[in-house]
């Protein structure tokens, strides 16, 4: 049992391991590189770069260290099946990917897909994002909500509660619902199906989230009660507002021209003002969910990933067994 000894004298109770770059890195062993530097290219996002070094030191370990977890949790799916006398369905291994807006959870969502869909067993891997489970736009306005968009009440968290129960029980063909960023709304009649996959990702802001429990002791379940691993993906509130700031422009340039985007709007103004718009929106909206809702589950996560101000993966806090 680990009992440090801090320097004022108490025992370090945190939950965590934490490694450099450098020694989470050694924790690669033998394991493949599976991905090209093409592949990796196409995989980053938009003001999110990442580089071959960084997924052979920080994403290949944590592919091998997922693996044992996936084969341990099988295992454990099979023991209790067996005492129960059922084998009815493959259990999914399921993945939450948390943190704040602009921090990089797609980028590594998708890396870590690529990833482990290319293990040896050839697993089926399918990723979803909780943005679709938003409720629409019209909802949101209606409930005068709309300036919360993204904070946990604009999520339809009964349907996203019955879609992952439908994953976790090994339904056929479960459908999500689609968002689109650049019409910033669900888009109706549009869905993504999910088919008895052996991992499922699940990205978003506030999967983690927890909320009151019930005086009476009733049952209530949370998105991460499904989980069988969780990741979450920090870095400083500086760091944030520019990485989300410098997005905000950059689609100006892009995305934001198009007359049928959402932020169209945002195109036509000058840059000074889009600068004052951009940091509007965070510190209104983006830093309030970060601070009142998201940062609060970070302690929560099986693993956290810190970034610096260059988008590298910093610094490694592994869950204690």
């Amino acid at each position: 049992m680990d009992q440090k000894v801090a320097a004022n004298g108490d025992m370090d109770l945190s939950p965590y391991r934490v490694f450099t770059e450098k020694e989470w890195a050694r924790l690669r062993a033998d394991t493949p590189m599976t991905l090209t530097a093409a592949e990796v290219a196409e995989l980053q996002g938009l003001n999110d770069p990442m580089s071959m070094e960084q997924v052979e030191k920080i994403y290949l370990p944590l592919s091998r260290l997922l693996a044992y977890y996936a084969e341990a949790t099988v295992s454990l799916h099979q023991a209790t099946q067996n005492f129960l006398g059922l084998w009815d369905h493959k259990t999914p291994f399921i993945i939450g990917v948390a943190g704040s807006v602009s921090v990089g959870k797609s980028t590594t969502s998708r890396v870590l897909r690529a990833l482990l869909g290319r293990w040896p067993a050839s697993p089926k891997v399918d990723l979803i994002t909780t943005d679709g489970f938003l409720y629409p736009n019209a909802v949101l306005e209606a409930e005068g909500i709309m300036h919360k968009k993204g904070f946990p009440e604009s999520f339809d968290r009964p349907r996203l509660l019955k879609f992952l129960s439908d994953i976790k029980a090994g339904k056929r063909h479960v459908r999500a619902p689609v968002y689109s960023h650049f019409y910033y709304d669900v888009m109706p009649g549009h869905t993504v199906t999910v088919d008895n996959p052996d991992i499922l990702i699940v990205e978003g802001l506030n999967v983690l989230q927890t909320r009151e429990l019930p005086k009476d002791g009733r049952a209530v379940p949370f998105v991460s009660d499904f989980f069988d691993f969780s990741v979450y993906i920090d870095a400083d509130e500086e760091l944030l507002v520019n990485w989300y700031v410098e997005r905000f422009m950059r689609l100006r340039e892009t995305a934001f021209r198009d007359p049928s985007s959402y932020f169209h709007k945002y195109s036509r103004i000058s840059d000074e003002e889009a600068l004052q718009t951009a940091h509007q929106i965070w510190n209104d909206i983006n830093l309030v969910n970060l601070r009142e809702n998201i940062l609060p589950t970070r302690p929560r996560a099986d693993l956290i990933l810190t970034k610096d101000a260059s988008h590298r993966i910093a610094k490694v806090a592994l869950r204690k067994i």
